[in-house]
């Protein structure tokens, strides 16, 4: 069992950093109504956008909304107001690398850096492409991988139509996504990989995105978090006030607001005024 914490939808997170990666805004899986609900209930010193927070140059069509609007929106606000936002790009917005043109959220951009927690312990922070084969580092694979789960989840989206089934009902089409994600996955390789960029950079510990397989463990001293994703999972590395990092899970309030009305128009006003 990996040592979730889990999120009701009337939680309040304050904590000194969060790190939050793989949001996909623009693609067809993304989630931005449950994204914009815990940015509202956060509070927190340093914001960690660990990549793939964007996902417009897939070569599709792009899925945006006023919801995502509401996100850049929240996070503007929050640099506004003194919470340091810092995007480190994966390989879904490796344009932004090379100082592609992208929506302004208000962060500052770095391919990698390293964190001191508060209990001065240091963590490499990246989002975890740098650890696939170079095959898979092709743009063109991002791409490729990009239509087919569009296509994919638009499939899942007619069948669920069809035969009425709700989100919180799993369907042939998901167990297709679900499995052909598992023929990717490559075990505890990508964690190793990723440990032995923060053994070279001299720290003691790596958070990371990517893989969407949330993790928070020790493997011979030093520590592998992994943010998880807001596709599928929606989880997110926390660092408490005395250094400790956590994991949170916040499917409750996705599963919440699957129930109930929401405007992302109130909170662009709301920013704006």
């Amino acid at each position: 069992m990996l040592p979730f914490k889990e999120i009701q939808p009337d939680t309040h997170i304050r904590c000194r950093s969060i790190f939050l990666s793989d949001w996909h805004l623009g693609a067809r899986a993304a989630n931005p109504a449950t994204i914009l609900a815990a940015l509202r209930n956060l509070t927190t010193e340093r914001i960690y956008l660990v990549g793939d927070i964007l996902d417009i140059w897939h070569g599709g069509r792009i899925h945006w909304c006023d919801t995502a609007d509401a996100i850049l929106a929240e996070l503007r606000r929050k640099a506004r107001t003194g919470t340091q936002i810092t995007y480190l790009p994966g390989n879904h917005d490796a344009p932004m690398r090379a100082g592609a043109d992208a929506p302004d959220g208000g962060w500052d951009i770095k391919n990698e850096l390293v964190h001191e927690a508060a209990d001065g312990r240091t963590y490499l922070v990246l989002h975890g492409d740098q650890c696939d084969n170079r095959l898979l580092r092709q743009h063109f694979m991002t791409r490729l991988g990009s239509r087919l789960d569009s296509w994919l989840r638009w499939l899942d989206s007619g069948y669920r139509k069809v035969w009425s089934i709700g989100p919180d009902q799993s369907t042939p089409v998901e167990w297709i996504i679900a499995t052909s994600n598992k023929l990717m996955s490559t075990g505890y390789v990508f964690d190793h990989k990723a440990l032995a960029l923060a053994a070279e950079a001299g720290t003691d510990g790596v958070v990371c995105g990517h893989s969407h397989k949330p993790a928070l463990r020790d493997w011979e001293g030093k520590t592998f978090a992994n943010c998880g994703d807001w596709v599928d999972g929606m989880t997110a590395v926390i660092e408490t006030f005395d250094g400790t990092l956590e994991l949170l899970d916040y499917s409750p309030v996705a599963h919440a607001l699957w129930a109930q009305t929401f405007d992302p128009k109130d909170v662009l006003a709301e920013v704006a005024g």
